[in-house]
């Protein structure tokens, strides 16, 4: 008939779906640990708990990577967009200190390239290496006219647990605790639409070299995923808090975790702006209070300990080759002031 109409024919390749998964899975299978029940293709993703937890209390979280992506693919570089669609679902579940266990995700296209969804896919296997979780379903959707040619969305859902007893909720924090921060790679996945805004203003001068990288390099440089490394801090040493430094940046992401009647002072000399902050601060005349609820500002995460714990905590992320430094303390305060940068 020549009238009949398919699938494929009203834009959506089911083929081309096949073909993903199929090229997926060498990636996925180097995700599996402990727990995972079943593989690819159920409608729903398996995991046991039994026998790991005494107590255990499930912590979970979602998240994008916003218009980052749009970078992502004017440049054409989709292989480290899902570290960071990893890196943000899963530092936000270890700020509870649990542990994450398994992530999904969740691929949208008008139509579907393949090349471009293994790559990034890839890259989501990846993060979830990085972050010891399984990557243990997910999926990827067509659909026509939704998305200009070329265009894809993506989102994160990340599972993880802890015991009961040692859940972070902040209620341990006292005045005269420090704030460690830990280094970032860069503006993580953050702040993107006013960076994209910066570049364009300034002549998309991607290939600037910005302290031995390029700007897109320093620009699209993966969210560094905390999880080992701070899980490890947490069995080592005395931690009281900790802090994922996304939107809002350093002057609305700490106090989220810090109890009422306590404040934070943050000594902004301690924190030197790596040369892409830099060169966004000065290129778009952004003010310092814009910089610091706007971007991390070099510190991806922060971890609020007693004075005595911090050589010991700074150790053992110097193992992992985080460089961490001091940048505050946590003070007596009331009011809507809390946080003083200065």
């Amino acid at each position: 008939m020549s009238d009949a109409l398919t699938y494929r024919a009203a834009g959506v390749d089911i083929d081309a779906g096949n073909a993903v998964v199929e090229r997926i899975k060498p990636w996925v299978r180097r995700t599996l640990r402990p727990g995972v029940m079943g593989g690819l293709g159920g409608f729903g993703a398996l995991f046991d708990l039994s026998g790991r937890y005494h107590e255990p209390v499930l912590v979970s979280g979602t998240d994008g990577v916003g218009t980052k992506l749009k970078l992502a693919q004017t440049l054409g570089r989709h292989g480290s967009i899902g570290i960071d669609l990893v890196g943000m679902c899963v530092n936000d579940v270890l700020v509870q200190g649990a542990e994450p266990l398994f992530f999904l995700d969740y691929f949208a296209t008008g139509k579907l390239e393949v090349d471009t969804a293994v790559e990034v896919i890839a890259g989501i296997a990846k993060g979830c290496e990085l972050a010891g979780c399984a990557l243990i379903g997910g999926e990827t959707a067509e659909m026509p006219d939704m998305y200009p040619p070329g265009e894809y969305d993506l989102a994160g859902f990340a599972v993880g647990a802890a015991e009961k007893s040692r859940l972070l909720t902040g209620e341990a924090i006292v005045a005269g605790d420090v704030l460690l921060g830990i280094a970032s790679s860069g503006p993580h996945s953050n702040g993107y639409s006013l960076i994209r805004r910066i570049v364009e203003r300034a002549g998309a001068p991607f290939d600037l070299d910005l302290g031995g990288v390029t700007l897109a390099d320093a620009l699209m440089a993966p969210t560094t995923i905390y999880v080992k490394p701070v899980l490890e801090l947490l069995n080592q040493t005395t931690v009281h808090g900790l802090a994922h430094i996304t939107g809002g940046g350093l002057k609305e992401n700490i106090i989220r975790v810090v109890p009422d009647g306590l404040g934070l002072a943050i000594d902004a000399g301690a924190i030197a702006l790596p040369p892409v902050f830099d060169w966004l601060r000065r290129e778009g005349k952004v003010p310092d209070e814009e910089m610091w609820r706007t971007f991390n500002c070099g510190i991806g995460f922060v971890v609020i300990l007693p004075r005595d714990a911090v050589a010991a905590a700074g150790a053992v992320l110097a193992r992992h080759g985080l460089a961490s430094r001091v940048i505050g303390e946590v003070v007596r305060a009331e009011g809507a002031e809390r946080v003083r940068i200065g």
